[in-house]
């Protein structure tokens, strides 16, 4: 069998599995993860639609990161069938030889129908579990979440909050609370890790999507300057954003430290900007000057 059709190759008999790959946290974690864990293999779950893509993700992990070599498996699968999709058998020898897991894959869409978010944020992370409790060896899965747990939430939010009684602007925060309401309910050994807003890399400012805070460094770009930059809400808040190269440092370094079983861990800017001192950021980096002027989110 080739090496993406089926779980149990690789020479080491300790396995993780590992969802959400080739996104863009995933693909970036997974070599970081490999080179911390010399003994061990990758088994990435695939869907079908991703799978040529998984795969060309794979021969450029090897190309750039020779430690990765023979050590990451693709299997077929879905997070949203119960079994995760895997055939009875594969799905054993899968299980027999598993001892963490890595569970990224989620929707990210802030404006993702509840529908759709409860299938795959809430279903799929139930249908992860439900697989982990059926392995002997198991030891611990580290558990993607969000910052936005948190919700309407006012004042601070700990690391070991959780259930406040807080409210949700979208239907992305509300099932991403209800999937970690699932992980800590479950039986399996966990970490839980909450990233604020990701965005590029620290250093090259590379990153996989141009989502988020990047919209409003698009709109500054076709703003003539000096000029007027209009923005919604009077910016009393906070916007945390971190990096994608501490995302992956942190999530690699604590999932590696035995120390970290069993907490939560907020991964997130612990000064973060307001509204409108980001914009101002974003005006100097492009080499432009705005006034502000602030509008209620009513009149928006």
């Amino acid at each position: 069998m080739k090496k993406d059709e089926s779980p149990g190759g690789g020479e080491s008999s300790s396995a993780f599995l590992f969802t959400g790959f080739p996104g863009f946290i995933g693909a970036r974690l997974l070599p970081r993860l490999l080179e911390l864990k010399p003994g061990a293999r990758a088994v990435c779950l695939v869907q079908e639609k991703f799978m040529a893509m998984g795969r060309e993700a794979v021969a450029e992990l090897e190309a750039g990161h020779p430690h990765t070599r023979g050590r990451i498996d693709l299997v077929e699968g879905d997070i949203t069938v119960q079994g995760l999709g895997i055939p009875a058998k594969a799905a054993r020898e899968l299980r027999a030889s598993l001892t963490e897991a890595y569970h990224l894959a989620a929707v990210y869409d802030l404006a993702v129908r509840r529908d759709v978010g409860r299938l795959v944020n809430v279903e799929g992370t139930k249908n992860v579990l439900e697989f982990l409790e059926k392995a002997p060896h198991f030891e611990r899965l580290h558990y993607v979440s969000t910052a936005y747990v948190s919700g309407t939430a006012r004042g601070t939010f700990r690391e070991t909050d959780l259930d406040v009684g807080q409210g949700f602007k979208n239907h992305y925060e509300e099932t991403k609370f209800q999937a970690e309401i699932e992980v800590v309910r479950s039986r399996v050994p966990r970490t839980i890790y909450r990233p604020g807003i990701v965005v590029g890399d620290s250093r090259t400012g590379e990153t996989g999507k141009f989502d988020g805070p990047y919209f409003v460094l698009r709109v500054m770009e076709k703003l003539p300057s000096p000029g007027v930059f209009v923005r919604i809400g009077m910016g009393f808040g906070t916007v945390n954003i971190v990096p994608i190269d501490f995302v992956v440092e942190a999530l690699a370094s604590l999932s590696a430290s035995p120390m970290s079983a069993g907490k939560t861990y907020h991964l997130c800017d612990p000064n973060p900007l307001a509204p409108s001192e980001l914009a101002e950021r974003f005006a100097e980096a492009i080499d432009k000057r705005f006034v502000q002027m602030p509008v209620p989110l009513a009149v928006a």
